[in-house]
């Protein structure tokens, strides 16, 4: 069916078209629902599409867009309304024209809401004005970046007003200071309420992008700002898990920001990347919250501060919502038709980045969905800040990384900091099938003297009976994280066999008439370490480590002797760690005491 459009003013309520056409100075009005369209829109000159109160425009082409017309379409979403901080965004619209298909965008596309139809267009603030403002809206256009297959911070491309976005671009923007008590659609919500933590309403104007919308990434992890081209919802795992989408690591990072740090200098930002991973097609995934850092002038990180804490539901990215993806090859990675939805913002699992509360009226019906069993893994460094990690129990994961479950630590450079260890690599979220008898390594990295405390704060759909520990293979100690902590102290250096995360702690492998039989004293009277080995076992290296965990003592090729002896003469004072390693792997772990006092 093909609709052509004529009439003065109306609400669509019928389920979809194959086609519609808007006719020359006509408005159509669309509240609270969907509107789809088989194929294309052809928007004449002046007529108006308007997408209000949560409504969402959904077409069904199966190749490139050939949307057309120089009528608009317009729908509002809300930003931060902080002018100190960044939004990560992604139009749904571009320039109206009259060729088919996709165009470019450009900030001076956006508008403020005055009515439920009209507005008044942004000012555009002259480059060396840092400030928004919420009424009039006027925006910054300084801060307009956009990146594509960078490897550092230097690569992010200034924008400013220029209508050089593509589809499926994303860019970044900071927010406005209000307030604008405008209530354009008489609902109670107005354009910016100006107190802290709510938002800034812009209303996007232009051809509805359309189609697949084509992004490219490249090899080594370089990130692309990208993002929902679309003036709908989609299903951010079915664009991650699209089996064509194999040339990015199928990873969405989102830009947190801390609202308390209310600067233009770089130096004063704290913020970090909150990390989400589909696990599958038809799960609600995985988030794990930002680290938030900061940042010397030249974007190096400077010192960092606390976990953003926040939990936010990823798996439908509403209109608007930007996001990196990191590149697994040179390509292209493609948004569809396909991966589009009518969900509402607000509902459980849609969320904006940004500091307002959740719409109030967004209502879907409950869906069948698999909730990824996982856990939750925080460390404390330094009673500074929080790195948080996710472990993900799924029968699709491997022992290596695998695509769309394992998250890459996107904040690589920070002095102090613990992730997973994965195929020489640093992880956020990691996906295991579970074993009891499994140990999952730690990369803990430390420039200075470092506290560690390490516990679980949240257990998602996981045996509440099952037992989570810290193993600690200086002294081959087990600490429970699941009902407590372990707090440590580690000397300066990379750490990535040392700590595990286990299910029992039961030791496996020696037996305990071995251990009886392998005896490990002190002698302070005569600064010697002895190793008593009656039954012959063949060792193949011996390492004392102090309390911070560095090695002070350390010998390779042990021949097989029944006693062993280690000069202690040139030690300080402490509690330290005798190390055996078997022929076979296993290790013998005693503390000993060295004092310099010559007593025993």
């Amino acid at each position: 069916m093909k609709i052509k459009i004529f009439f003065f003013f109306t609400m669509i309520s019928l389920p979809g078209f194959a086609q519609i056409y808007i006719g020359a100075n006509t408005p159509v009005y669309v509240k609270n629902q969907v509107l789809y369209v088989t194929q294309n829109i052809n928007l004449a000159a002046n007529s108006n599409l308007y997408l209000r109160n949560n409504s969402q425009l959904v077409q069904g082409t199966t190749g490139t867009s050939t949307n057309t017309g120089t009528g608009i379409v317009s729908v509002y979403q809300e930003g931060t309304s902080d002018n100190f901080e960044y939004n990560y965004w992604c139009s749904p619209v571009g320039s109206p024209t009259l060729t088919a298909g996709n165009t470019n965008f450009g900030i001076t596309l956006l508008n403020r809401p005055t009515s439920s139809t009209a507005v008044v267009p942004a000012t555009i603030l002259p480059m060396s004005n840092y400030n928004g403002t919420a009424n009039p809206l006027a925006i910054a256009p300084y801060w307009i970046y956009k990146l594509t297959n960078a490897n550092n911070y230097s690569q992010w491309v200034q924008v400013g007003s220029a209508t050089t976005i593509a589809a499926g671009e994303g860019f970044t923007m900071k927010g406005t200071s209000g307030p604008d008590t405008t209530d354009p659609e008489a609902t109670g919500a107005v354009n910016n309420p100006g107190a802290p933590l709510t938002a800034q309403r812009y209303d996007f104007r232009g051809k509805p992008n359309d189609g697949n919308i084509a992004v490219t990434v490249g090899s080594g992890n370089a990130a692309t700002l990208t993002g929902n081209p679309y003036p709908s919802a989609i299903d951010l795992n079915a664009f991650l898990m699209d089996p064509t989408n194999s040339a990015c690591t199928r990873i969405a990072y989102f830009w947190e920001q801390d609202k308390s740090a209310n600067s233009h200098y770089l130096s004063a930002y704290k913020g970090g990347y909150g990390t989400y991973s589909p696990g599958t097609l038809g799960s609600n995934g995985v988030y794990v919250a930002a680290t938030f850092n900061s940042y010397k002038a030249d974007g190096s990180l400077n010192t960092t501060g606390t976990s953003s804490g926040l939990v936010i539901q990823r798996k439908y990215s509403p209109i608007g919502q930007g996001f990196l993806i990191n590149g697994a090859s040179n390509g292209t990675v493609t948004f569809k038709n396909a991966h589009r939805v009518f969900y509402k913002e607000g509902s459980p699992l849609s969320q904006f980045a940004k500091s307002s509360p959740n719409k109030t009226d967004a209502e879907n019906k409950e869906e069948d969905v698999t909730v990824i069993s996982h856990f939750k893994l925080n460390t404390i460094i330094n009673n500074e800040f929080t790195r948080q990690l996710a472990l993900a129990f799924m029968p699709e994961a491997t022992d290596g990384v695998d695509p769309g479950i394992d998250a890459l630590n996107m904040d690589q450079t920070l002095p102090n900091d613990a992730s997973f260890w994965l195929e020489n690599g640093n992880y956020v979220i990691q996906g295991v099938n579970f074993e009891l008898t499994k140990k999952i390594p730690l990369a803990v990295k430390a420039t200075t003297n470092t506290t560690l405390k390490f516990y679980i704060p949240e257990v998602i759909n996981f045996d509440p009976s099952q037992k989570i520990y810290m193993y600690d293979e200086l002294d081959a100690s087990y600490h429970d994280i699941k009902t407590g902590t372990y707090q440590v102290t580690i000397a300066p250096g990379v750490y990535t066999e040392r700590f595990k995360i286990a299910f029992t702690n039961i030791t496996l492998g020696l037996s305990d008439e071995v251990k009886t039989n392998f005896f490990v004293s002190q002698d302070n009277t005569n600064k010697i370490l002895n190793a008593l080995n009656p039954d012959n076992i063949v060792f193949k290296s011996f390492v004392l480590y102090d309390i911070l965990g560095r090695a002070v003592l350390t010998k390779n090729n042990l021949e097989v002797e029944q006693n062993y002896t280690f000069s202690t003469s040139g030690l300080s004072s402490g509690i330290y760690i005798a190390t055996f390693v078997t022929a076979d792997n296993e290790k013998i772990a005693q503390k000993v005491v060295i004092s310099n006092s010559g007593k025993q």
